[in-house]
């Protein structure tokens, strides 16, 4: 039979806010324990003593204390860069759209302050690019492969360490600190050293401010 330790720390571990208040310590164990101890005898099979769930709720905190998220760093030469004026483009993947998706790489010059990103999925391709290109791609893909388009984006991309490649937690801490500020993601784009943050141009600002605030606080 499953450990009633072992079911709180499955329950924490679906919910990384509430992961990382508790192994913080500011949390109210009282107030957890009520608010998991229905699931925790659901998934127990019988009742479990208020006491047994708040002893777990302890034990996981001071596990989570030394958790892999709590490791997570970013460099002293970790900065942000921000491309404004952009506009997401998805059209459905096939090998036409694709054929027309390699074009449009080739039309972007990158030294001269243009953006671009394709992400190729099972059935959509999804290109992000500089506003100025918009209508001429729009002009050369096919009104029955788009699927939507979004404008009013702006990219923001933070330097991250090599060694993020192989430790985990580090898009969580980008991830973590926008979601407080209640700013939405519109996409993800990731390379080696750099995480892309997409967001709707109207939230740079309060995003530029959380992310430098994040890193500060994890060099």
């Amino acid at each position: 039979m499953v450990s009633v330790a072992r079911i709180c720390e499955k329950i924490i571990e679906q919910k990384p806010f509430l992961q990382e208040a508790l192994s913080k310590g500011i949390i109210n164990y009282g107030a957890l324990t009520e608010e998991i101890q229905k699931r925790v005898e659901e998934e127990y099979g019988k009742p479990v003593k208020f006491a047994a769930i708040m002893m777990a709720l302890r034990r996981l905190k001071e596990k989570l204390e030394h958790s892999p998220i709590g490791r997570a760093k970013f460099s002293a030469d970790s900065d942000i860069a921000v491309k404004s004026d952009l506009v997401e483009i998805t059209v459905v993947h096939h090998p036409k759209t694709r054929e027309l998706m390699n074009t449009f790489s080739t039309m972007v010059d990158p030294k001269q302050g243009d953006f671009f990103t394709v992400t190729t999925g099972t059935h959509e391709i999804t290109i992000i690019c500089s506003k100025r290109y918009k209508k001429y791609f729009l002009k050369k893909i096919k009104k029955e492969d788009l699927l939507i388009v979004v404008e009013n984006l702006a990219a923001m991309t933070v330097k991250i360490p090599a060694e993020s490649f192989e430790t985990p937690g580090t898009l969580y801490l980008i991830a973590r600190a926008l979601l407080w500020e209640n700013i939405n993601i519109v996409e993800f784009v990731s390379t080696y050293t750099e995480e892309t943050i997409i967001i709707n141009s109207k939230d740079v600002g309060r995003a530029f401010y959380a992310l430098e605030k994040v890193i500060k606080e994890n060099v």
